[in-house]
């Protein structure tokens, strides 16, 4: 057999096979399976989610527990007062210079 002639039949056998295949995937009984199994993703995904959720909260728990065992017994805790850091003082002033930048532009 010719090579011209054996390639030839492979594309009309893979066009074949691919119209045939098409068919196959847009029918009723494919759709219903797709469904079936779409359906048994998202229940599967909820039952994750509610094992997530427990164990985020579990984990949560755990957490404050353990922050409440480190607080020392006299009440002072080993965290600063809420000053601000120097990053946040920075940022604030670049906010104001834009702001009041913005307001001269404006007259």
């Amino acid at each position: 057999m010719k090579s011209q002639t054996k390639y030839g039949l492979l594309v009309g056998a893979g066009f074949l096979v691919g119209s045939v295949g098409l068919k196959a995937l847009t029918s009723q009984a494919a759709r219903r399976v797709y469904v079936q199994g779409i359906a048994k993703g998202l229940q599967a995904k909820s039952c994750y989610e509610g094992i997530v959720e427990q164990a985020r909260a579990q984990a949560s728990d755990i957490i404050a527990e353990a922050r409440y065992a480190n607080e020392p017994a006299s009440g002072v805790s080993d965290v600063a007062p809420d000053t601000p850091d120097e990053e946040t003082v920075a940022c604030e002033e670049s906010e104001e210079a834009q702001s009041s930048a913005l307001a001269t532009a404006k007259k």
